[in-house]
């Protein structure tokens, strides 16, 4: 992926509560695309390589949540974090991080990540097809700024966190580093 490219046409299944349906398991099917999430706002788009992973959950979802308001100040309308897993696997994750801000976007199939450009193999950790990890600032679908993890390869042998993180972007979109100012 790069700036100033649109980002790509993905359908994305989620499990939405629906208290109409009752019982122990008020959920329904529902289909967003890429389009529901990206067209006519300017968010930022965050991935990385799993749920209930320790970089993801202790630093890198928690500081986006904890920031958020702080991202609203500089135009930002959402913050979504995409992650090759299922929608049940990304709900119980929202539930158990007790996120209210963020959204998260199951990508179970891999195919938002596969056409980003950013599928990579995890098998040395036992994940298989997974995201690196990355960031982006996304205005009407398309990509204004771009941030991605060094050693971009498969199977690396570190997963690098900083380059993505929202500290990094909150920088960036303040002009505080030279590279970008909102507005």
């Amino acid at each position: 992926m790069t700036v100033n490219k649109k980002i790509p046409f993905a359908t994305f299944r989620m499990r939405i509560r629906d208290e109409s349906i009752g019982g122990p398991n008020p959920f329904r099917w529902d289909d967003k695309t890429s389009d529901d999430y990206f067209k006519g706002k300017r968010v930022i788009l965050f991935s990385l390589p799993g749920a209930f992973t320790p970089t993801c959950s202790t630093y890198q979802v928690p500081d986006f949540e904890e920031l958020y308001d702080e991202f609203e100040k500089e135009g930002i309308e959402a913050i979504y974090c995409v992650s090759v897993n299922d929608a049940y696997v990304m709900n119980a994750w929202g539930k158990a991080l007790g996120l209210r801000k963020v959204q998260l976007i199951p990508d179970g199939s891999g195919e938002f990540t596969r056409k980003m450009g950013m599928l990579v193999a995890k098998d040395n950790v036992g994940f298989g097809m997974r995201s690196w990890r990355y960031a982006a600032l996304i205005n009407d679908g398309v990509v204004q700024q771009w941030f991605v993890e060094e050693g971009f390869c498969d199977n690396c042998e570190t997963d690098p966190y900083g380059v993505s993180s929202p500290q990094k972007i909150l920088e960036t979109l303040r002009g505080t580093n030279g590279v970008f100012r909102a507005g």
